[in-house]
């Protein structure tokens, strides 16, 4: 076996390889962030339907929202994140709440 020559190219393919291999995707924060109009009631149901929390869970992360100004709904892949932010907002526009959430990288 040789020994590894950092200017032989197929050394740098395979580290190249392997740091592509083991690379975690970047995980995004669903963020909601809070308004003087969205009712706390339609803040706990939201997270507790899309967000899967339990009502003491969605009660705690409401009242983050309420007094921080903002909370985490739950973190997911990319595109994961993107469509709970599409799905909510639809929702909560179709009910006449502001309710504005965003994305944000967890790193």
């Amino acid at each position: 076996m040789s020994e590894f020559d950092p200017t032989d190219e197929r050394d740098d393919e395979l580290v190249a390889e392997r740091k592509r291999k083991t690379r975690k995707p970047r995980r995004w924060k669903v963020l909601l962030h809070n308004d003087d109009y969205t009712t706390t009631d339609f803040v706990v149901e939201i997270l507790m339907r899309h967000f899967h929390k339990s009502e003491a869970e969605a009660t705690h992360v409401m009242l983050q929202v309420h007094h921080r100004g903002l909370g985490v709904a739950g973190v997911y892949p990319k595109d994961v994140a993107e469509s709970k932010v599409a799905e909510v907002g639809d929702e909560a526009r179709s009910k006449g709440m502001p309710l504005l959430l965003t994305t944000e990288s967890e790193s």
